[in-house]
Formats: C-alpha cells, sequence, structure tokens
C-alpha cells in the first residue's frame, strides 16, 4: 500500500525563484524545475510567493518570467484569473490573444510595483465579458468594472493586497480605460473632472493608459500615445491655471456694482480684468480686501472710466 507523500513547498519555492530569477536572465530558461502539483503551490506562504512575484513583475524583462511563471503551473493555483486569459481570445474569433496582450502591457509599463500589479490584472475581466456580435465582432463591454469586482471579491485577499496598494490596484483595473477615452473636444470642465475624480492616482493611471497601447501599426500607436500626451499635457496646464492665487478678492465685483453703479455687464468684467492686469503689473497689491480696490478705483475714476 503506497504512503501519501507529504505535500512540502519546497518545489514550488524552487519553481518561484527560478521564474523569477528568468526575468533577470533569460539563460536560465533551460534549467526549468520539474512542475510542481496544485497542493505544492497551495502550500507556499504567502509573503513567499509575494515576494518573488513582485520581483518577477518589477523586473527589466519581465515577460520571460510571467511565461516561466505560467509554465509551472504558477498561475493555476495562485491566479486563475490571469491563467483564464492565456490563449483566450485567439485564433477562433480572431482577436489578440489576451494574455499575449498583457504580458506587453506589464514589460512597456513603468516598473513601480502597484502599475506592474495593475498591467497584469487589468485586463481579468475579459473572459466573462466576451460578446460576438451578428457581424462577428468581439466586445468585452464592462470587463473594466467585472475585473475590478473580481479583483476586491476574491483576488486582493488571495495575494495579500491591503491598505493603500490595494485600493491603487483595484482603482487602475478599474480606471484603465478612462485615459484612452479621451478627446480634444473635451471641455475644460471635463477635463477637470477627470482629473479630480482620478485624485493622486492619475499619474500611475496615465502610466498604464501608455503601456496598455500594444497596436503594431505604427500610426495608430503613435495617435494613442499622442492622445494621452495631450491630455497629461492640458491636465498640466490647468492645474497650473488653478493652482494660481488670485490676485482679487472674491466678491469684488459685487463691491465695485454697489460703489459706482455699475450693472452686470461687460464693462464689469472689464474693470475687472483691467484690476487683475494693473495686480499682476505690479501697479496695485494683489490680495487686498475689497475696500482697497473701491478706494483705488475712486481716486482713479476717469482712467477707468466711472465718471
Amino acid at each position: 500500500m503506497s504512503v501519501a507523500r507529504e505535500v512540502t513547498p519546497e518545489r514550488a519555492i524552487e519553481a518561484l525563484t527560478w521564474a523569477a530569477d528568468v526575468a533577470a536572465d533569460q539563460a536560465l530558461l533551460e534549467r526549468m524545475p520539474e512542475r510542481p502539483t496544485a497542493a505544492e503551490w497551495r502550500s507556499v506562504p504567502l509573503p513567499v510567493f509575494r515576494e518573488h512575484m513582485d520581483r518577477l513583475l518589477t523586473s527589466k524583462h519581465p515577460e520571460p518570467g510571467l511565461d516561466a511563471i505560467e509554465s509551472v503551473g504558477c498561475l493555476d493555483a495562485w491566479l486563475p484569473e490571469v491563467a483564464a486569459m492565456v490563449g483566450f481570445g485567439d485564433n477562433e474569433w480572431r482577436h489578440k490573444d489576451v494574455w499575449k496582450h498583457t504580458k506587453q502591457v506589464v514589460k512597456q509599463s513603468v516598473p513601480r510595483i502597484e502599475v506592474r500589479w495593475g498591467a497584469l490584472l487589468h485586463d481579468i475581466g475579459k473572459p466573462k465579458t466576451r460578446r460576438i456580435d451578428e457581424g462577428g465582432a468581439v466586445t468585452f463591454h464592462g470587463h473594466a468594472e467585472v475585473g475590478a469586482a473580481m479583483f476586491r471579491k476574491r483576488v486582493a485577499d488571495r495575494l495579500g493586497f491591503e491598505g493603500a496598494q490595494r485600493e491603487r490596484v483595484h482603482f487602475l483595473i478599474l480606471h484603465h480605460l478612462r485615459a484612452a477615452q479621451y478627446d480634444e473636444d473635451w471641455t475644460d470642465a471635463a477635463v477637470r473632472r477627470f482629473y479630480n475624480q482620478m485624485t493622486n492616482g492619475l499619474r500611475d493611471l496615465l502610466d498604464l493608459s501608455r503601456a496598455d497601447i500594444t497596436t503594431t501599426r505604427p500610426e495608430k500607436r503613435r495617435r494613442g500615445v499622442r492622445q494621452i500626451s495631450l491630455l497629461a499635457k492640458r491636465i498640466r496646464d490647468l492645474q497650473e491655471e488653478d493652482n494660481k492665487v488670485a490676485p482679487l478678492p472674491k466678491g469684488l465685483g459685487t463691491e465695485i456694482m454697489q460703489a459706482f453703479g455699475v450693472p452686470p455687464s461687460k464693462r464689469l468684467g472689464d474693470l475687472i480684468k483691467q484690476l487683475t492686469a494693473a495686480a499682476e503689473a505690479g501697479e496695485i497689491e494683489p490680495q487686498k480686501p475689497a475696500e482697497y480696490y473701491i478706494d483705488f478705483l475712486g481716486a482713479h475714476r476717469e482712467e477707468y472710466g466711472l465718471d
């Protein structure tokens, strides 16, 4: 009667270490270890798994490491949501392989740990959302929302994501399509809404959005990168404008109307513009109480057309 072998994590840890090392040295591919069992993979302590997986993802060449981690069965045991993307969408539906796309996004993304995990997991909702329309076109409507829900409900706890890191990876999965939807016709208000909603995750999101452009068509790629760069510049310009301290106090227009009988009109707007220009030129002091500017206008009535 055969005795069942005790399940220990050593073989799985050896395979995990090998895969992470492959990401740094592809020559190690020739030394592929024996494939651990599913039970052996599940026996690996979470901190050990995350240590090696984080090292793999943030390496300079993560693609061969990801191929290695898939080849020894690690994805099946630890990341079935990612394993489901291997071979998915290719040939049968004439749509690019989601796993190949994912590896390229990881490779192209900046090596910050939250961005790399966001890149690995950003499309996990696609297998559950694929639809084929009557014309044979493939769609994945809602895959970002579905993927984010999968991460929050199952993946995050399994992989030990906590606190700010957990929130950031969830944020990246949920919003990874947003920047690519930018159009130059967006109003300033729409751009402000976008960056206010993205808060301090904006930098990571824009970096992931650039990495998510994997088309082999050069012109399409240039256009995609350009749109994201234009959005980033427009956000910077608006933030600089918004961060400027207004030279004149709020409510000054109302004070001018009451003091000089100027009705709400273009004339009132012109007076405010003249005072703003004078403050910016150093002719009058900025950020003073409204009374200061009322007194100034009273002393320069003719110059400002208030006679």
